[in-house]
């Protein structure tokens, strides 16, 4: 048996976007976190690094349901900061991810509808040009083929895309492929399909990996 692994959207990697707005500056700090001690250690250090900002508007959002979110608007007009930078957050279905809106005012007010798209922007920015990923579960199984059942082996592999990994040659040959969880009945049947039923599986140990989301 294995332990299950969450599967979620995320940001591709930590970092930051910056952008100008009728004369102030608008950072987007972007990170990845898995605890809500983590985010507001992460708010906190970005605040103490941009302690001179007229804001530090932040939210975040974890948990495999996205059950926890948290804002603040850091003296923005209540809710034109936090609420809007949540919501690009969670039109993009992501978690486990923590954002700070950094504001530098250049002395131009935006008004109530100006904020909104100001900070919901400068994430919805942040988010497309760092780009996302999705956490994937893979399953791993664990092959004992016969060294004319292995001659065969490739051409499968090639078939369905897959790789072998920590292949072993004694009396007979063992040899693990990791594939997707949705689609490890359908690769099984396919494997036993393949080798005419004489074939011996089992699972291994299951590996999280992260595929890029194309836009």
């Amino acid at each position: 048996m294995y332990n299950e692994i969450m599967e979620f959207k995320t940001i591709k990697e930590n970092g930051r976007v910056e952008e100008e707005i009728k004369k102030s500056r608008f950072i987007c700090h972007v990170k990845r976190v898995e605890t809500e001690e983590e985010a507001r250690d992460f708010i906190n250090s970005i605040k103490k690094e941009h302690y001179k900002a007229t804001h530090n508007c932040s939210a975040f959002i974890l948990g495999e349901k996205s059950e926890i979110k948290r804002t603040s608007d850091d003296g923005e007009p209540s809710g034109t900061a936090g609420i809007p930078m949540l919501g690009v957050l969670e039109s993009h279905q992501l978690t486990n991810l923590c954002v700070v809106v950094t504001r530098y005012f250049g002395g131009i007010k935006l008004g109530a509808g100006g904020l909104i798209r100001a900070y919901a922007g400068s994430v919805a920015l942040a988010v497309k040009e760092i780009g996302l990923v999705e956490i994937k579960e893979q399953v791993g199984l664990r092959l004992q083929l016969s060294y004319s059942q292995y001659q065969e082996y490739a051409n499968f592999l090639k078939s369905e895309n897959l790789m072998e990994f920590d292949t072993e040659f004694t009396d007979s040959v063992a040899t693990t492929i990791f594939v997707n969880k949705e689609d490890q009945n359908r690769i099984e049947e396919g494997l036993i399909e393949f080798f005419n039923g004489k074939v011996q599986l089992s699972n291994q140990v299951i590996r999280q990996v992260e595929v890029p989301i194309i836009s």
